[in-house]
């Protein structure tokens, strides 16, 4: 049986559905950092575009590679897509905090800041040194790499169980 397709690379299609996922990430991310929402549930639509890039990303691997696609495979193009949108979205959330809106930082600071003193378990002195901490770690090459590190962890977790639905082995003894 003669077939169309071609082979692809798991990381030639990892980087594209990467930077397709993680421009629509920044989009929706802009839309929610703008109105100032980044406390309500719409927050998690960008897990649902990424679950969706990885869906994407995984059929369309395995429509190019014959029907087939084993669960490394499928890990595999799922970390890298996770990854190209985690570093996209470090840069953009660095560029917007430091550069389109400063006062970012200080409003999520605030709100953490009344969080804990309504909780009323800590001191005054314990909430300051929380905050000196946290601001310390909002700014800068620790914010971009926990935002590269929580998505690759998080894409992770979705490929484990996404690629165990899509993948579909070839037959060793074909």
């Amino acid at each position: 049986m003669e077939t169309n397709s071609t082979s692809v690379s798991t990381t030639s299609v990892g980087l594209r559905y990467g930077l397709l996922t993680g421009l629509v990430s920044i989009i929706i991310s802009f839309g929610i950092f703008a109105a100032q929402m980044e406390d309500s549930p719409i927050k998690y639509i960008s897990y649902l575009v990424l679950i969706g890039g990885l869906v994407m990303a995984m059929r369309y691997y395995k429509a190019n590679n014959l029907g087939f696609m084993s669960y490394g495979e499928g890990l595999g193009i799922g970390v890298m897509v996770s990854a190209v949108v985690g570093v996209l979205s470090a840069i953009f959330t660095y560029v917007y905090m430091n550069i389109i809106d400063t006062d970012a930082v200080a409003r999520m600071t605030e709100k953490v800041r009344a969080g804990m003193e309504e909780g009323g378990k800590l001191t005054d002195e314990q909430i300051d040194q929380s905050m000196a901490m946290a601001g310390k770690f909002m700014n800068g090459p620790f914010m971009v790499v926990a935002v590269v590190i929580s998505s690759v962890l998080v894409g992770l977790v979705f490929s484990l169980v996404i690629s165990a639905f899509i993948k579909h082995t070839k037959p060793e003894f074909e």
